[in-house]
Order: structure tokens, then sequence, then C-alpha cells
């Protein structure tokens, strides 16, 4: 009897060790994530893409995310801060988040677009707080804001020194991100850096460059110093996932390894 009651407690001790085991595993164990992403055509999906050379950098980041995460894209052509709120794209947006996602943040490209009054925003004034909005609504449904500065443009001066083209804006991202303690990925200097280590005409790569008649998609020919390559996009993304890992530690484990 005496042995019969050691062994029944030994049981429940080794029960209650696998069950404290089973619990702890399933802590630890990542929960699935959304990451949801609003800009412009730099980021957006593009369509063909068997036949179309373009690509948005946001278009083949899930690449290097894990089954953990899904990455929903709503970055559209041609849209600023101003008119993805005045088209309700941001509603749709928010409307879906819940507490644990991401919001990657990047516009600029359309916003400096004066000759477009639906589109354009004074950097100091509507794109600014457009920003705020971005963040502060997407903390208010639990989920995690990150800006990103604006990919350059590859444009070379005849001396073969690459020239800003975006001015106040990016400048705009950083304050916001600082005053409001918010992740912030400089896109802006990791492409400066990108494009000038390949160089005047190698960089060329990065982007849409074909002569007429050398692809089928551009029967024509293309010279597009603003949108990206399948290259482009896939070192873009590389860039931003190599500086989210560094900065936003919750995120790594999302990422492939």
């Amino acid at each position: 009897m005496k042995n019969f009651k050691v062994y029944f407690i030994l049981c429940l001790i080794i029960f209650q060790s696998c069950k404290n085991t089973s619990q702890e595993e399933k802590k630890i164990e990542p929960k699935a994530i959304t990451i949801y992403t609003i800009g412009d055509s730099t980021m957006a999906d593009k369509p063909n893409p068997n036949e179309n050379p373009e690509r948005g950098w946001c278009q083949l980041f899930p690449l290097f995310l894990n089954e953990n995460a899904t990455l929903k894209n709503y970055a559209v052509n041609g849209r600023s801060s101003r008119s993805f709120i005045l088209e309700k794209r941001w509603d749709t947006v928010y409307n879906q988040l819940k507490k644990g996602d991401y919001v990657f943040i990047q516009f600029g490209h359309n916003d400096q677009k004066f000759k477009a009054p639906t589109r354009y925003t004074n950097p100091h004034v509507g794109y600014r707080y457009n920003l705020i909005r971005f963040v502060e609504e997407a903390r208010e449904k639990g989920a995690i804001p990150i800006l990103f500065s604006s990919i350059v443009r590859r444009k070379f001066n005849e001396f073969g020194t690459l020239i800003d083209t975006h001015g106040a804006y990016p400048l705009e991202v950083r304050l916001v991100a600082q005053e409001f303690d918010v992740p912030f990925i400089d896109l802006q200097y990791l492409t400066e850096k990108l494009e000038e280590s390949y160089g005047v005409e190698g960089s060329k790569k990065l982007h849409l460059h074909y002569l007429p008649n050398e692809i089928p998609y551009y029967p024509k020919g293309k010279e597009d110093n603003t949108h990206l390559s399948v290259l482009g996009a896939t070192e873009i993304s590389k860039l931003a996932v190599n500086s989210l890992k560094e900065k936003v530690s919750s995120l790594a484990a999302f990422i492939k390894k």
C-alpha cells in the first residue's frame, strides 16, 4: 500500500511537469500576425508578373517571412498620404487592424506633386499630420506602426553624384518617428548607399531601363528611374528586412532565418 502511494505521487509529479512544459512551449510559440503596408507605387503589387518586369519592394517582402506572418499590401500607384486617406483606403486598413499587427508606412513620392491638388501635402503640415494620424490610429487598435522614409530616385548629375529629389519629406518622417517614439527605417539613406554601390550605369539594373523591342512588355523601350525591377525590389526588401531585425526585435520571430 505504501509503495502504491509513492508510485501514485510520482505519477502526479510527472504529469504536472509534462503539463507545465507543454504550457511553456505554447507560450513561446509565436502568434500569427499580419503586416499591413500602406504607401505608393514603389511598394505596390504590380500586375502580370510573368510578363511585367516591374515590382514594388513590398510585393517581394513576403519571400522573407515565415509561415506565422501574412503580408497584406495596400500600397497603390500614385497615392500620397492625402489621397490614401481621401479615398478611404486608410479606413479599409484601419477597420481590419487587431492587436499585435504591424503597419508599414511609406509615403512622400506623390505628396510633393504640387500640380495635383488631391495628392499634394505641405511636408511640414499636411504630410506630418497624416503620418501622425496613421501612427495614432494604428496604436488605437493595438497595432504597431513602423515609419519608412521614401526610397531614392535614381538621379545622378553630370558629375556622377546622386542628387536628392525628396526635399523635406524624409526629414518629417524622422521627426514624427522621434517625437512619437515610432520605429523608423531610413530607406532613403539605405537606398542612396545601394544606388551608389551599383554606380551610375549599374544602378539602371535596379530600375526599368529597356531599349525598344528589348522585352515584349515595353516594345517602345522604357527609361524609368523611380520604379523598381525585380532586382531592385529584392535588394530593397533585403535592406528593409535587415534593418527591421535590428530595430524591431519583435518582428525577428516572423522573418526566415
